[in-house]
């Protein structure tokens, strides 16, 4: 396994470099000058050319993408053109808080999820399977957005239970952690589901009964861990998801995450903490994908990575 971890981990490599490239690429190509955003709308021409001289941004193309690469070697990332901090002082102040977002909207939502699409696989044709697949259908129907000002004016504005936003307690957590996570237990209701009929048709699920052992002992020990497989490579693409795709849930409870630093970043086209991000939402990909393999084997030992 140690061998396997190592040849993925030396495979991320030109994957990890295609994305710095693109996001090199991708951020010029926004509209506006970032040196007149920062210097202001009164600036002269000259204070401007002085801002874009500091920012590097007078250089060659390929000048400005070797000193990039450069600085993400050695792991500083640059100078955010924003607020004149270090990209990764700015990242680390803002990972965190959209880590613990992002698993406590995992957690639910696998737990209910998996939950649910193994009794809907269970409870397979009745009224039971149908309610539950009507509420995932709902579930991801919903735009994240209006649930989370549905919340904010019904929890907050209208009862009082919970803060409308912020990172402050556990209170804090519930409705931006719902609505993350609300989408991602629906599609795993969905898979789990599908995943589970599946496996329950097979020819040794069927031996389990014709043995006579009991229901629970055939769902959980026989069924379920097979199913569970695919339903790992779905969830460790969620938590992916999650982690990167924040930004609107971020933006609408005020939380003090990468989301919205993003946004605060392509508004004053700080490239830095742009690209900074595209590349760690990239690498969290790509660990997130080796981590769900490692895990493979750990669900099924006839499992044998090479």
């Amino acid at each position: 396994m140690l061998g396997y971890f190592l040849r993925r981990l030396g495979g991320t490599i030109p994957v990890l470099l295609a994305v710095s490239l693109f996001a090199f690429g991708f951020v010029r190509l926004l509209p506006g000058d970032p040196a007149r955003l920062i210097a202001g709308p009164d600036a002269t021409l000259q204070d401007v050319q002085a801002v874009r001289e500091r920012l590097g941004l007078d250089q060659p193309l390929w000048q400005q993408y070797v000193r990039y690469m450069a600085s993400t070697v050695r792991l500083s990332l640059g100078t955010s053109a924003r607020s004149g901090q270090p990209v990764l002082t700015e990242i680390g102040e803002r990972f965190m808080p959209t880590f613990n977002l992002s698993v406590v909207a995992m957690v639910w939502s696998c737990i209910v999820g998996v939950g649910l699409g193994v009794l809907s696989g269970v409870k397979r044709g009745n009224w039971i399977d149908q309610g539950s697949m009507v509420v995932a259908v709902s579930g991801i129907s919903f735009p994240s957005f209006w649930l989370g000002l549905l919340l904010i004016d019904l929890c907050s504005v209208r009862l009082g239970w919970l803060p409308t936003g912020g990172d402050h307690d556990w209170k804090s957590y519930v409705m931006p952690a719902f609505t993350l996570g609300l989408p991602a237990a629906a599609v795993m209701a969905r898979f789990t589901r599908s995943a589970f009929v599946e496996v329950a048709q097979e020819d040794y699920v069927r031996t389990a009964r014709s043995k006579g052992l009991p229901e629970r002992v055939v769902i959980w020990r026989h069924a379920f861990r097979n199913a569970l497989i695919p339903v790992l490579t779905l969830a460790g693409l969620q938590f992916g998801f999650l982690l990167g795709g924040a930004i609107v849930i971020e933006t609408v409870f005020s939380w003090p995450g990468l989301g919205r630093l993003l946004v605060e970043s392509v508004s004053y086209r700080d490239y830095p903490v742009i690209q900074a991000e595209i590349l760690l939402f990239s690498t969290e990909f790509v660990l997130i994908n080796l981590l769900i393999d490692l895990l493979y084997a750990v669900v099924n030992p006839e499992i044998r990575l090479r």
